[in-house]
């Protein structure tokens, strides 16, 4: 009996995602996005992504709750959705509320219990991210972001950039102009991203960078917007109110892990975890509660994740879903030219 599965969750971003840091800095953007504090790479922290998640799928069972569950009163929405230690409105707390088991809920200071809940959220990290190029729209990796999904790629260390063939011009990632050389298993690449559910579109405009620039490369090329607050009393631009603000672009693909845990090994106020399902089927076994995290993905589609959503940013399509996969070794440059370069 496993005691936890890991599943990999692949997104495209339908909008510009804002998850800001909470704050303003003196700077060239007024309000700028969560950064890895080692990469410097962009990231959704999982505790965000653990929030929206569980909010979306309490909006899910709030709105199947008379077909799912005719004798439950309290609803699971706003209740159970991340009020927490309200008395009157908080988790309900129940072994067959499939919010509160699957994203846990607290008590209140000097009361006993509380529940971590059955799915963790790792980090939310790019996989893809556009570059404007003088040959259309690429879509940069490096080999740090391909073992997310498995890809242990090597020979990628030349400050180039490896596409699929090797035209001899050099190429632009944005500002920064790069050699180009020849990746000889990008095909392997292009297959693995394919079972993932990323575009065609995506897959034929593939570029690999080394770690040391991939961090360059996307920090060069966020998205940067400029707005200003409005006067509610005049309708005009609020003097001294202009702000600027920072986002990863629009098809921008991103990867996270979900760990759901075994039921079975866990009670609540001593009593088995008693969820039942769409079906009659009975929350048994790791799978079961990554089926109730997968609720909420019609809603990341149209009501998405961040802030500025207002104005019109966050919204993630999730393309795949399933268990994590295996590591595959990938050699981006052919013994032969290896030994014809030793650096």
């Amino acid at each position: 009996m496993s005691s936890y599965k890991k599943f990999l969750q692949v997104g495209l971003a339908l909008d510009p995602i804002h998850v800001g840091t909470g704050g303003t800095r003196i700077g060239r953007v007024d309000l700028t996005i969560v950064r890895d504090p080692v990469t410097q790479v962009p990231k959704i922290p999982g505790s965000s992504l653990a929030g929206v998640y569980r909010a979306y799928v309490a909006m899910y069972f709030e709105e199947n709750r008379t077909a799912q569950f005719p004798n439950r009163d309290k609803p699971f929405y706003p209740d159970c959705a991340g009020l927490g230690l309200d008395a009157d409105h908080g988790h309900c707390r129940q072994p067959d509320c499939p919010v509160c088991t699957v994203f846990g809920f607290a008590r209140g200071a000097g009361q006993e219990g509380g529940f971590a809940g059955l799915a963790a959220f790792t980090d939310v990290h790019l996989l893809l991210f556009p570059v404007a190029t003088r040959q259309g729209p690429m879509w940069v990796t490096a080999p740090q972001t391909l073992r997310f999904i498995g890809l242990n790629v090597q020979g990628v260390e030349e400050n180039a950039v490896y596409l699929e063939s090797n035209s001899g011009n050099p190429l632009n990632l944005g500002w920064l102009l790069l050699p180009v050389q020849a990746c000889a298993q990008m095909n392997d690449i292009k297959t693995k991203l394919q079972g993932l559910g990323i575009p065609d579109y995506i897959q034929n405009r593939l570029a690999l960078v080394p770690d040391r620039l991939f961090a360059h490369i996307v920090n060069s090329n966020l998205e940067v917007r400029t707005s200003v607050s409005i006067n509610p009393e005049t309708g005009a631009a609020e003097e001294r109110a202009l702000f600027s603000y920072e986002a990863l672009p629009r098809s921008t693909v991103l990867v996270w892990e979900i760990i759901a845990k075994n039921p079975q090994h866990f009670r609540i106020g001593g009593q088995e975890i008693g969820v039942i399902l769409d079906g009659g089927q009975r929350m048994y076994s790791p799978e079961r509660v990554h089926e109730v995290t997968h609720q909420a993905h019609p809603y990341l589609k149209h009501l998405g994740i961040g802030g500025m959503g207002t104005r019109g940013m966050g919204r993630v399509e999730v393309v795949h879903e399933n268990e994590s996969p295996g590591t595959q070794d990938i050699d981006c440059v052919e013994p032969a030219q290896r030994q014809s370069n030793p650096s």
